[in-house]
């Protein structure tokens, strides 16, 4: 332990306090001292006996430290040499001579002054302590050897102290430290443990000495490997030119014989020769180079002339898109038909000119109906490859077009880039998503697609990195998109526009039988014998616990159940399941979605409409109450605007026909009318309840029933007259599905009925309307079966309590 002295004679001294670069005792080291304070303390050592108190500062950036922010263990040490510098700085040798610690502050300005003790450090030499010191020795040297620069009084010192103490203090003046280890080295009383110490930082100095060596190492290898082929390439040059051989290399010789092979169009030759002519006159530390040699890969690896061309089988392409996808009738049909189109251009090509693609086709439909999979089909009844390109959310024009060589890491579009991807010239291209593009201050890709979609025109599409026209005549375009009201006016000019209805109930269930089933079987390593789940269970999977236009999440609800089935199984609690009615909602939970139905008896002030949506039909209800007021009409049911107004025809297509319905000339003014839809949650909107809406209003009023299995669509005017609408498929089997067995439609619509499976007419009947007074006498219950109406007097509205709906 150390053993502390009472102050001598020189026991007060000026004290300096320093940033760091401690000096430690029996070390010297050089230091620039040129805060005043810290050269008057200099200059005050020197007129006396040159001895000084150095003291570590805790926080370096502080110019002029407090008392506090000074350490309490420093060391004395002797001026030994000193230079006065231009700006009065005093640069000194000083020699550390003995630990102390400091006393008392005797003194605060012009300078430091304190009074110390002087910390008397006993010495200690066993065994561990050599063995210590002689491995710090040998690790100095392996850093010293690695790179580590260490002046040579150092070195001398350390190699030839035999005073452990003192050669502590000489490893600690040499290491790479901060400034708090270096004070924790000073202050640490125990020689062992500050050894140990030193050896962890010496470890420490090694590892990252290692690393610097071996990037050096690295990079200086590379270097001469690069000195040396560049040596090696010239002396080849110089050995051709004097056999009078070419001046190019192997490399030149390759890319050449490829530009050949590729069979690319004359102007696009005669471009690759000229870029690999400035890529062999170019160094090939040049950074250009690079770039040269990837426009030429491009060029080379482009199909240029490779094209599958098989013949067109109708025959065979009829069977693959059945085999595919069950229904899109006439869907398919279009398609054949455009194939058909297709073989005759093909064979007429050699009279007729160059065979040009016809329009571009377009395939628009809610998610999940088979869009893009068609698309795969399509190929695959081709004989061509399939290259999918995702549109959504692309804002550069770029990305279609191609980055201009100019630009750090260019690169063609995404349409030359789907061409490479294929290897063929003329695949099925399909750019998906198309109503989703977007548009910026990088330009619009849409615009960009012009070009590309255009048959006129894509002979010669141009993208800015390849710099040369490209053919894209023989590509088979396909788009998609959910819906087109994003589409520009220029772009959806150039497509032929097919749509895709949404999967009925039918539709639904033979997908599931044909397709999905076996699908998710494979997918989760089950059987046919293993698992089957009956009709009666996939159709209230159907209805109670998916409403989508596709098959999307009624694939996910498949999947949920095949893996809880899984898990039995392997839980060997079953050997085989078959999954009924009952076993759906201990699978899936409670259904997701009521299913519609009737009302139970004819009721006044109800009708019932029939509505498209995204999902498919469905019915909905119109219910009306007439109460005391003013004349006022209240519309509930988040109702969009088109269809509120349809309310307000229908009342105002009342009013002025009160006479007809027994109604008194001045019946509004005593009363308010409110019509509600049911599900308010749930946005509605269209023209297409006008009549269902005028028939409950009326209902209302009169207090004639109307009858509950009779479901409604069309638009009405003012006159009364009964106008098309639209979704007449998906209506009518929602009408099938609730249990309506009467149906009234615009006389318009009859050619629709078309469309609809069988199964669904032979259980509806239809009436065919164009005025409202033939959709009175069909949907309501008048009395003896006499389409009249009772008259209702004013003073009965005037007396109206409330209306109640039953």
């Amino acid at each position: 332990m150390p053993i502390l002295i009472g102050p001598s004679e020189q026991s007060i001294y000026p004290l300096v306090a320093i940033r760091e670069g401690i000096v430690f005792p029996n070390t010297e080291n050089a230091l620039i001292f040129g805060r005043p304070k810290s050269v008057l303390a200099i200059n005050e050592a020197l007129k006396k006996d040159k001895k000084i108190v150095l003291v570590m500062q805790k926080n370096p950036a502080s110019d002029d430290p407090p008392i506090k922010d000074l350490y309490e263990v420093g060391v004395v040490a002797s001026v030994e040499k000193t230079i006065i510098g231009e700006k009065g700085e005093i640069n000194a040798l000083v020699k550390g001579i003995m630990k102390v610690k400091i006393s008392e502050i005797i003194r605060e300005t012009p300078f430091l002054e304190a009074r110390v003790e002087g910390v008397k450090e006993e010495p200690i030499d066993d065994e561990e302590i050599q063995a210590m010191v002689r491995h710090i020795s040998a690790h100095i040297k392996r850093a010293i050897n690695l790179g580590k620069t260490i002046e040579f009084s150092f070195l001398m010192n350390i190699l030839n102290i035999a005073n452990a103490q003192d050669f502590s203090y000489q490893i600690a003046a040499v290491l790479d430290l901060k400034t708090g280890e270096r004070q924790e080295l000073l202050e640490e009383p125990d020689l062992k443990i500050r050894l140990k110490k030193e050896i962890d930082y010496v470890n420490r100095e090694i590892r990252i000495l290692e690393i610097e060596f071996n990037i050096s190492s690295k990079t200086q290898k590379k270097f001469e490997q690069g000195m040396k082929d560049a040596f090696l390439r010239e002396k080849m040059k110089t050995i051709e030119e004097e056999l009078g051989g070419k001046n190019e290399d192997k490399e030149i010789d390759e890319y050449r014989l490829k530009i050949k092979r590729a069979k690319t169009p004359k102007e696009v030759e005669e471009k690759a020769m000229k870029e690999l002519k400035r890529l062999s006159q170019m160094s090939q530390f040049n950074p250009e180079a690079s770039y040269i040699r990837t426009y030429l890969d491009w060029i080379v690896d482009i199909p240029w002339n490779v094209a599958a061309k098989p013949d067109v089988d109708i025959k065979k392409a009829e069977k693959i898109l059945n085999e595919d996808h069950y229904g899109l009738k006439k869907i398919k049909e279009r398609i054949l038909e455009y194939l058909a189109v297709m073989e005759l251009k093909k064979q007429k090509a050699a009279t007729a000119g160059k065979e040009k693609q016809p329009t571009i086709l377009c395939f628009v439909g809610p998610p999940g109906v088979g869009k893009t999979s068609l698309g795969k089909s399509i190929a695959r009844s081709l004989g061509r490859k399939f290259v999918k390109v995702s549109l959504g959310g692309i804002r550069d024009e770029a990305e279609i077009r191609g980055h201009r060589r100019t630009y750090v890491g260019a690169l063609p579009g995404r349409i030359i880039q789907g061409i490479k991807q294929a290897n063929a010239k003329d695949p099925v291209f399909m750019l998906d998503e198309i109503d989703k593009i977007g548009r910026d201050y990088r330009g619009d890709p849409s615009a960009a697609l012009l070009e590309a979609l255009d048959p006129e025109q894509n002979h010669a599409f141009s993208d800015h990195y390849l710099e040369v026209s490209y053919d894209l005549s023989e590509v088979f375009f396909l788009t998609t998109a959910n819906i087109i009201d994003t589409i520009p006016d220029a772009l959806l000019d150039r497509l032929e526009v097919i749509h895709f209805p949404g999967y009925t109930e039918d539709e639904k269930f033979n997908i599931l039988k044909e397709h999905l089933i076996s699908k998710q079987l494979a997918a989760h390593g089950l059987s046919h014998n293993e698992l089957r789940i009956t009709d009666a269970a996939l159709k209230e999977l159907i209805r109670r616990y998916t409403r989508e236009a596709g098959v999307r999440e009624l694939e996910r609800q498949i999947a949920a159940i095949y893996r809880k089935v899984a898990r039995e199984l392997v839980e060997k609690k079953y050997k085989t399941r078959m999954v009924g009615l009952s076993d759906i909602a201990k699978y899936l939970g409670p259904y997701k979605y009521s299913a519609q139905m009737i009302e139970e008896k004819d009721t006044v002030g109800i009708s019932t409409g029939l509505a498209w949506t995204h999902a498919g039909g469905d019915i909905l209800f119109i219910e009306v109450a007439i109460m005391p007021g003013k004349g006022g009409l209240t519309l509930t049911g988040h109702l969009g605007e088109v269809m509120k107004e349809s309310c307000q025809a229908a009342l105002s297509y009342i009013r002025s026909r009160w006479d007809l319905f027994g109604l008194s000339k001045d019946f509004f003014t005593v009363i308010d009318v409110h019509v509600h839809v049911p599900e308010g949650a749930v946005p509605k909107d269209g023209p297409s309840a006008g009549i269902a809406i005028t028939s409950a209003i009326i209902s209302a009023l009169t207090k004639i029933p109307v009858k509950r299995y009779v479901g409604m669509t069309g638009e009405i005017t003012l006159r009364g007259r009964v106008l098309e609408i639209g979704g007449i498929k998906e209506k009518v089997i929602a009408a099938h599905r609730a249990h309506i067995k009467t149906v009234i439609l615009p006389k318009e619509n009859k050619k629709d009925l078309e469309d609809i499976p069988s199964y669904v007419l032979k259980d509806l009947r239809f009436v065919y309307v164009e005025h409202m007074d033939e959709v009175l006498r069909e949907a309501l219950v008048f009395p003896h079966n006499k389409p009249t109406f009772p008259t209702v007097s004013l003073e009965k509205f005037a007396t109206l309590k409330e209306e109640k709906l039953n």
